[in-house]
């Protein structure tokens, strides 16, 4: 998902499902009154769901972003017949990490 679906999804009802984990941030005053203004355009949504889906379309874009590095192993092969090699960058292991961290924090909210 991106910026202006995040958009669409603000005049929609629904959130995902919650950690019972907090993270208290500081944010710069820029950002406080960027917020304070979308809290303002979409009533229906309290700061803490703006700042939430705000940074999971940031961290997706992240993921996007990130360089792909081709490694020695062929995976598979594109529609030219040319070997497409797998990814040893940044993405696999934040996709790794991010697998084992849900899992456990999925086990969490399930106690």
């Amino acid at each position: 998902m991106g910026f202006r679906e995040l958009v669409d999804v603000w005049k929609a009802a629904g959130t995902a499902p919650r950690t019972s984990t907090e993270y208290p941030v500081r944010l710069s005053i820029d950002d406080a009154a960027r917020l304070a203004a979308l809290a303002e355009m979409f009533p229906g949504r309290t700061r803490e769901q703006l700042i939430t889906e705000l940074l999971s379309v940031a961290l997706d874009e992240l993921a996007s972003a990130m360089p792909y590095e081709a490694g020695r192993k062929v995976i598979s092969h594109d529609e030219q017949g040319d070997p497409v090699y797998e990814d040893v960058g940044l993405t696999p292991k934040l996709l790794e990490l991010a697998r084992k961290h849900k899992k456990r924090l999925q086990a969490e909210i399930g106690k």
